[in-house]
């Protein structure tokens, strides 16, 4: 404890790691609100005071082991609300004249205490009372003796405190781990050895400030150009990437100039989450994740995590967004709905680590995601902050013990979604108010007291997208960005406005909202990831490996890989009407309705799907007689036609007469845009919705959602495929066919909770 300038910061360190227990500085637990009052110059009240020293005490009692923490608690009352919550504190007061601190607080740049409120400082300080345990160090003396001092008091303080109890040192009551942990460079997942960690180091003391915040940032790159590259680079010092993808020759030639130029190596992100596909226009589609926990083979994740490993290192990509570790429990949850290997721990688990061995055989490191987990709420984080609403204990088994073996397992780093989760923030902040649940990304006893203490990641963590509206609805640009760095976030994924985002980061240090401390942790695990993967051990120009490797990327044996797991995982969920199999021989004339969700932001045409279906049907000798909607036909120069007259003449007696089959292929995808994917028909009471199903045989078959049945119960046939590629539509008809068997399984997800759905 003392006024600004004591040194509460330097002591306080090197007394904690004297004590061999965690440091935490108290100025990172203000509200922003109280940041901004001081760097105007302007004095706390008392209202503004007592709820951070209540989190203050909080902090103190639920330190397991020990806590040293700095606070300037100048008045016996302000002490005394410290107490409150960790009765065994003992205060360690730094002592010092005027003159002497008059001179520190003048000599210090970078925080948020002006030097103008030293007299206030002095006025309001109260000496410690003879009931109050504590001791009073001199701090002119060399800060070596000011530390001898310190511990010696503070070992005879906490004998007369508490007996001979000396593991109950300055740091508190017992509880629930610490909130502030320093990297540590050799252990898991960083493993580093002496000559690692001394270029870690050496990186770190030769960047300038500048360099520093720069380092913190991952950038999204809009634009190819190599000026584009060399602009983001000069003038923002970033510490990794993602691009847009591309095709990957120019994807590559992308990365190799970005790694040419960067002071520092890069972290070069790609977004992996179907194996190559996604990372580079031609990519292998191998499966999405529930298509990969859709078949007792959990061989298949390790095999989709090879393909993406070996497809985008190629690129010259090293890290990679996945696995994704959200559990499916809710139905109507769209935006993990093909996003997550299961409903249950047990299948996410298992796949998670198939997936991580896989990509682990290429120079990949992983960020999984979506920490606290998405999955609960049905809403997306892209338009609207979502919530992982379990309680303490029923997270801890099942979210929890998801990310517990992931760690256990190596996970070198982990996103957090802007996902709030109301009963474990109160689990850590009890009595915490609706209106003060944040988003995972900026809530430090999610960050620090769950993630860092309870569940022990010592690895890199990383914002999900800054433009999401589950964050951004937070609070304030200009504060959030700091913000998700002092709550114990490491990086900050893309963006907003550049100059902006990049400014405000640096604003945030300089007023002590990301303290030095945080600062320069973040920066030792972003500096050691790099360093895991060898990074610093290359010259420039092999940090992207030659053109040649590009063959690798689509190639015919990870295809031959994609149509075999697509064969084993189209999934069979009903056939109540013995309607299978259907063949030319029987049913030769089709016809084909296709559904799609519209066009999403990737522009891609929605129905394009269908020329693929179309094609595979007349391939194995059926008549397909396509459906076409009222806006398709007008599109095509027809006049005259409107959804009425569509419905008219399609919904004829005549139907069974004209076609001995009716095949629904639906490929509705798309998240980020609505907070949840429904089938979207074509217009009021469409023509293609199943009332076909009295009239000929029918036979739905989802290419990406397994949620459709709530809004085609009507359907006795469906079959969910998983993939709108060549290889899943090519089994699946041969499936419909008879020619081979389902072996694809599914979870009660697939019937929404509805009895209708099964019949």
């Amino acid at each position: 404890m003392g006024v600004s300038g004591c040194g509460k910061t330097t002591i306080g360190d090197l007394v904690a790691r004297e004590l061999g227990v965690q440091f935490l500085d108290g100025d990172s637990l203000h509200p922003v609100e109280n940041v901004a009052k001081m760097a105007a110059g302007t004095p706390l009240t008392d209202e503004d005071r007592w709820p951070w020293l209540a989190t203050v005490g909080f902090e103190l009692a639920a330190a397991k082991g020990g806590l040293v923490l700095a606070c300037s608690a100048l008045r016996r009352s302000y002490r005394d609300a410290i107490r409150a919550q960790a009765p065994g504190t003992v205060f360690l007061h730094l002592h010092g004249s005027k003159e002497v601190l008059r001179a520190r607080t003048e000599g210090r740049s970078g925080h948020f205490m002006p030097p103008a409120l030293l007299e206030s400082q002095l006025a309001t300080l109260e000496a410690l009372e003879a009931d109050e345990a504590g001791i009073v160090v001199d701090i002119a003396a060399p800060v070596d003796q000011v530390v001898a001092d310190a511990l010696a008091g503070i070992a005879a303080a906490v004998t007369a405190a508490v007996g001979n109890s000396a593991d109950e040192s300055a740091a508190g009551a017992a509880g629930t781990p610490v909130r502030q942990f320093d990297v540590d460079l050799q252990a898991a997942p960083f493993n580093l050895d002496d000559a690692a960690i001394t270029w870690v180091n050496t990186t770190l003391e030769s960047m300038t400030l500048e360099e520093k915040i720069g380092q913190l940032f991952i950038n999204h790159n809009n634009d190819y150009s190599p000026e584009y590259l060399d602009g983001v680079l000069e003038n923002f010092h970033v510490g990794g990437m993602r691009y847009r993808p591309g095709p990957s020759a120019a994807v590559q030639e992308h990365i190799r100039h970005a790694q040419s130029k960067s002071k520092v190596p890069l972290l070069v992100a790609s977004n992996p989450e179907m194996g190559g596909a996604g990372s580079c226009d031609d990519g292998t589609f191998v499966s999405t994740h529930l298509q990969a926990g859709s078949h007792p083979d959990k061989s298949i994740a390790r095999r989709m995590g090879q393909v993406a490993g070996v497809e985008t290192a190629a690129l010259g990509c090293n890290w990679a967004f996945a696995p994704i570790v959200d559990i499916h429990y809710n139905w109507r949850n769209t935006v993990i709905s093909t996003r997550a290997f299961g409903n249950t721990p047990e299948i996410v688990v298992e796949r998670a680590k198939e997936y991580f061995d896989g990509i682990s055989e290429s120079p990949t490191a992983c960020a999984m995601k979506h920490f606290p987990g998405d999955g609960m709420d049905e809403r997306d984080q892209h338009v609207v902050t979502s919530y992982n609403t379990l309680g303490y204990d029923e997270w801890n088994k099942t979210y929890g013990h998801v990310y517990r073996e992931m760690i256990g397992h190596g996970v070198q780093s982990i996103m957090i979604g802007h996902i709030g989760a109301p009963e474990l923030s109160r689990h850590f902040r009890p009595g915490l108010a609706d209106k003060d649940i944040l988003p995972a990304t900026l809530a430090p006893e999610l960050l620090q007291d769950l993630l860092r203490g309870e569940l022990g990641f010592n690895g890199l963590i990383l914002t999900d997208a800054s433009q999401m509206i589950g964050l951004t609805q937070a609070m304030k640009r200009k504060d959030l960005v700091p913000a998700t760095i002092a709550a114990g976030c490491d990086m900050f994924l893309f963006f907003r406005n550049a100059d902006e985002d990049f400014q405000y980061m640096l604003d945030g240090y300089k007023s002590g909202v990301i303290t030095e401390q945080r600062l320069h942790d973040a920066l030792r695990r972003i500096l050691a990831l790099k360093a895991s993967l060898g990074l610093h051990l290359k010259a420039r120009n092999e940090l992207v490996p030659p053109v040649e490797a590009l063959a690798k990327i689509g190639s015919a044996e990870h295809r031959a890989v994609a149509a075999e797991i697509a064969d084993k995982t189209v999934t069979l969920v009903k056939d109540t009407a013995n309607n299978l199999p259907i063949r030319p021989e029987t049913h030769k004339r089709i016809r084909l309705y296709g559904i799609s969700g519209g066009p999403d932001f990737t522009m891609a045409d929605p129905l394009a799907y269908l020329d693929t279906v179309k094609d595979e049907l007349e391939k194995a000798g059926f008549e397909v007689h396509l459906f076409k909607t009222a806006a398709q036909r007008e599109a095509a120069g027809e006049t005259g036609v409107n959804f009425m007259s569509v419905i008219s003449e399609e919904a004829t007696g005549d139907y069974a007469d004209k076609y001995d089959a009716a095949f629904v292929f639906a490929n509705v995808k798309g998240f980020a845009q609505e907070a949840a994917i429904r089938i979207k028909w074509s217009t009021p009471m469409a023509a293609e919705i199943p009332w076909y199903v009295t009239e000929v045989p029918t036979v739905f078959v989802s290419l990406n959602q397994p949620n459709h049945l709530i809004d085609v119960p009507m359907v006795k046939t469906a079959i969910h495929a998983h993939a709108g590629t060549v290889e899943a539509i090519r089994a699946t008809i041969e499936k419909i066919m008879g020619k081979s068997e389902f072996q694809g399984t599914f979870n009660e997800n697939v019937f929404c909770e509805s009895f209708d759905t099964r019949l």
